[in-house]
């Protein structure tokens, strides 16, 4: 077992809901319970009886299959960190943490993080506690893990673009579509500019302003445990591509300093919408970017992964890197994600006609 221990913050915002920005669940009614479930797969192999397996619109499974493959593999400790799910979980083998949060609003009104600050310094008060649970697991219990950081949030990179606009960054997202819809996520943030009363830039020094009027509670959470993570000097990688890199920028306005990693997939570092690389250059970044090789398979779930869909989340990108790191081929990889994709589709079939919920 890998000496490392990924925390997942999982929250929900009415942003979501706004048509065409967001492959996280099939519609805006199941986006919701798309978080909880991305926690329950990566804790216990399978949603609850009660939630979903979270798809795409064209069939595309949640990368928390890739990131639970992995685990499966590899094997790293898991904390789930509740940061404004609309739906909550289920009991689970690994813990959920609260950070407190609300779900968020609509970006577009004037103030969809209302208790930002109060999200942020909740998480960043939990990193002990996160910590805690490796170190409870761990044979060498007086080093610190390795802590990775992750989200799970549909629609999470408009809120992303709004926060780096907000910052003053470089307004560079990816998307969990396979097109990345950029003209509609930058008329979103456009709006909700307008409506907070700021322009590009205005927040730049102050993370927790620019996350009360342009983010989401997820992002808040995020930071915060990344925040209090460097204070604490625990080795920290952020797990994820452009969010997680606007997680960077609000810990940079914080005042953090350490050059951070930052662990996604090649299909967010080849993406040319997204602009990763020059985004972790302007924060100071260590990027590094793992190709699980999907593309090599002919099986569908894979196949979606390899055409740009559902690129990054749930802490794929770390999770691969871990796996990388660790010497475990690609191929392994690729077949307990296909094994496991099948198996939770045949799950969700056999309720469907055992009359249970067919989502």
């Amino acid at each position: 077992m890998t000496d490392a221990i990924l925390a997942v913050v999982a929250g929900t915002t009415a942003t979501a809901a706004i048509d065409g920005i967001s492959a996280a669940g099939a519609d805006p009614e199941l986006r919701r319970h798309t978080p909880s479930a991305d926690l329950e797969i990566v804790a216990d192999g399978r949603p609850a009886p009660s939630s979903v397996v979270p798809v795409s619109p064209s069939g595309c499974p949640t990368p928390a299959v890739v990131t639970r493959a992995v685990r499966e593999v590899v094997g790293f400790d898991f904390v789930g960190v509740d940061a404004g799910l609309a739906v909550p979980t289920a009991p689970t083998e690994a813990p959920v943490l609260d950070a407190g949060a609300a779900p968020g609003g609509d970006v577009r009104n004037a103030e969809p993080v209302p208790d930002a600050a109060a999200v942020f310094e909740a998480a960043r008060g939990l990193v002990p506690e996160v910590v805690a649970e490796r170190r409870a697991t761990a044979e060498a219990s007086d080093a610190d893990p390795e802590l990775l950081v992750a989200e799970t949030i549909p629609g999470g990179t408009t809120t992303a673009l709004g926060v780096l606009t907000a910052l003053g960054e470089r307004p560079a997202v990816s998307s969990s579509l396979a097109a990345n819809p950029l003209e509609t996520k930058r008329a979103v943030v456009e709006e909700g500019l307008a409506e907070s009363g700021i322009a590009a830039g205005d927040a730049a020094g102050d993370p927790l302003d620019a996350l009360r009027l342009m983010g989401d509670p997820v992002l808040a959470a995020a930071a915060g445990l990344a925040v209090g993570a460097v204070e604490r000097g625990v080795p920290v990688t952020l797990a994820g591509g452009t969010q997680l890199a606007a997680v960077a920028a609000l810990a940079r306005h914080a005042g953090v300093e350490r050059r951070l990693p930052l662990a996604t997939t090649s299909f967010v570092a080849d993406d040319p919408s997204a602009d990763v690389a020059a985004l972790a250059d302007d924060l100071d970044l260590r990027l590094a970017a793992t190709d699980p090789a999907f593309g090599e398979g002919d099986h569908p779930a894979t196949a979606a992964y390899a055409r740009g869909e559902a690129k990054e989340g749930v802490g794929m990108g770390g999770a691969l890197a871990l796996s990388e790191r660790a010497g475990v081929p690609a191929s392994d990889v690729r077949e307990r994600v296909t094994a496991l994709t099948d198996r939770l589709l045949a799950e969700r079939e056999a309720g469907s006609a055992a009359g249970g919920d067919p989502r």
